[in-house]
Order: structure tokens, then C-alpha cells, then sequence
């Protein structure tokens, strides 16, 4: 099974590449990571569509069977630099693709309308996007060790649990 997590955040030292991180080695999980990436501001151009970063998003997310989109909250929306990775994407991508949702919050009750603007924008793309979601705080990351804390990750088992069982339906009827 082929998981691809995006980590949306521009910012290198930032929580959602924490949480990426710690998803990408529990899991092997394929990391893309937006905060080193070269990937162009979209502008809709025919000719960015052939640059080779370009071509390896579109191909990762294609060939992968589970999809896991992580983001900050910012102003109340998934990261600038999350939303203009998904532009670079489409239908050909992510039909009826299984995708999980992550968001990292400042703490309280956010993250929940990062995780609706992702939701959103996967029904834009025709993506599965799977019920369960996480939203996680800044108390449930052991920094030390670039990971999460017990409960954190406990709650990401449970969301890659989920995802898992959407993945193999979606391999039992495309493969």
C-alpha cells in the first residue's frame, strides 16, 4: 500500500512537518515537504505543468493509494502554500482517491476550518475524502524527538487506520 503525505507548511521548524515526519517514518508514508520544496507559484501556464517538480507531485499523488493532506491553520484556512500545491493537481490525480486530513492548530478549538477548506477543495478534485480527521495541538508533540506524544499518535493510528481501509477498497476496485 502506497501512502503520499503532503506537509503544507512553508516553515521548516514547523509542527505540521513534525506531525509529517512522524507520519512518514511510522508508516512509510512518501513525504513531500512544501517547506523545501521549489514548487512554482501556480499560474496556470501550460509550460509549468512540464517542470520536473510539477510532474513528480502530479506523479506521487497518482500512484499512490492513500493520500494524507497536512496543514497549519492560517486565518482560518489551510496554508497558501498547501492550496497552491493542489492547484498543480486535479481530477487525473485524485478520483475517488482516499484522502485523510490533518491540520495543526494553534491550540483550543482550531484547525477544524483548515480542515473544512481541505475538504472542500477535495470534493473539487473528485478526492475520497475519508470521515475521520485530526486536528492536533501544540501540547501533543514531543519536540525533542521530532514526533508526537502518546495520545497524538494513538489519534494518527487511528486516522491511518481509516485510510487504510479506504485504500484497500479503492485498490480491490482499480487494480
Amino acid at each position: 500500500m502506497k501512502l503520499v503525505i503532503i506537509n503544507g507548511s512553508p516553515r521548516k521548524q514547523g509542527r505540521t512537518g513534525i506531525a509529517s515526519r512522524f507520519i512518514s517514518r511510522t508508516y512509510g508514508a512518501e513525504l513531500i515537504d512544501l517547506s523545501t520544496s521549489s514548487l512554482p507559484l501556480y499560474k496556470g501556464e501550460a509550460e509549468q505543468y512540464q517542470l520536473e517538480e510539477v510532474v513528480q507531485l502530479q506523479q506521487a499523488i497518482k500512484e499512490a493509494d492513500g493520500v494524507i493532506l497536512a496543514t497549519p491553520e492560517y486565518h482560518n484556512s489551510m496554508s497558501g502554500a498547501l492550496k497552491n500545491a493542489l492547484d498543480f493537481l486535479s481530477a487525473e490525480q485524485f478520483t475517488n482517491k482516499p484522502v485523510a486530513l490533518l491540520a495543526v492548530a494553534g491550540g483550543g478549538k482550531g484547525g477544524i476550518n483548515a480542515l473544512n477548506s481541505m475538504r472542500t477543495v477535495g470534493r473539487g478534485v473528485y478526492a475520497n475524502v475519508i470521515p475521520k480527521q485530526l486536528a492536533l495541538d501544540p501540547d501533543q508533540f514531543d519536540y525533542e524527538h521530532d514526533g508526537l506524544n502518546e495520545a497524538a499518535a494513538k489519534s494518527v493510528a487511528e486516522l491511518i487506520d481509516e485510510l487504510n481501509l479506504y485504500a484497500k477498497a479503492f485498490q480491490a476496485v482499480t487494480k
